[in-house]
């Protein structure tokens, strides 16, 4: 659990947000180097034994300056996985970007989940801060917030291939694929790498089969994963 919180730190809307947006070039220069810093001691011990006061130290701050920033460790690890939200919302937006039919969407699912998958793998930071956003209530509203955008996302171009199925149907399929998939790669990097490697291939088959299978019209019933066919 993520608790570490300045004793005179002023209670704010959100406990885990950055305080201060940095609007001047030192001030943003700053923010860079605490996260920078944060991220070179998360990789060396852990987000969970990481210390406030290491990460002032590191960045040649005073405490109380961390403490104007960042209000306590919760809102460093949510900027620094909003970050990563961020580079993936890119990524997926660029692989959808290139659809134009219920196979490419297939296609580029699974090439996807295949990046998202590399790109934990070798982010051992990137995996740290997703297991301590689980451990804390505030933290885990991101990760919701990150399926909903990917999903969105995803049932922007598929509601697009398949005109006649309900909005609401496709966002609700999409928002589960998401969510699904982040259970998925949570799970695959947390065992040993050849079975996390059967449990992301068990994954895209599983959701390709439901999700845009091959039929007649090239890609009937899109929705059978909610067991709902438009």
């Amino acid at each position: 659990m993520i608790t570490e919180t300045s004793p005179s730190a002023v209670p704010a809307e959100d406990e885990t947000a950055l305080r201060r947006t940095p609007s001047q070039k030192r001030s943003r220069e700053r923010v860079e180097q605490i996260l920078a810093c944060a991220t070179a001691l998360i990789q060396e011990k852990g987000s969970d034994a990481m210390r406030m006061s290491e990460v002032a130290e590191k960045a040649g701050i005073s405490i109380g300056s961390l403490y104007q920033y960042f209000p306590d460790k919760a809102a460093i690890v949510r900027t620094l996985a909003e970050r990563y939200n961020a580079v993936c919302n890119e990524c997926i937006a660029a692989e959808l970007a290139k659809v134009t039919s219920l196979a490419e969407l297939r296609d580029a699912f699974c090439v996807l989940f295949d990046i998202y998958y590399d790109m934990f793998l070798a982010e051992p930071v990137m995996r740290d801060i997703w297991s301590a956003m689980q451990a804390d209530k505030a933290l885990r509203e991101i990760d919701l917030l990150q399926s909903r955008a990917g999903g969105k996302l995803l049932a922007d171009v598929w509601a697009r291939l398949v005109p006649d199925t309900p909005r609401e149907t496709i966002d609700s399929a999409a928002f589960l694929i998401m969510h699904l998939g982040d259970c998925t790669m949570r799970l695959a990097v947390s065992v040993d790498r050849a079975e996390g490697d059967r449990i992301v291939e068990a994954y895209k088959r599983m959701i390709i089969r439901d999700f845009v299978a091959d039929g007649p019209g090239g890609g009937a019933s899109p929705i059978d994963i909610l067991g709902v066919r438009s």
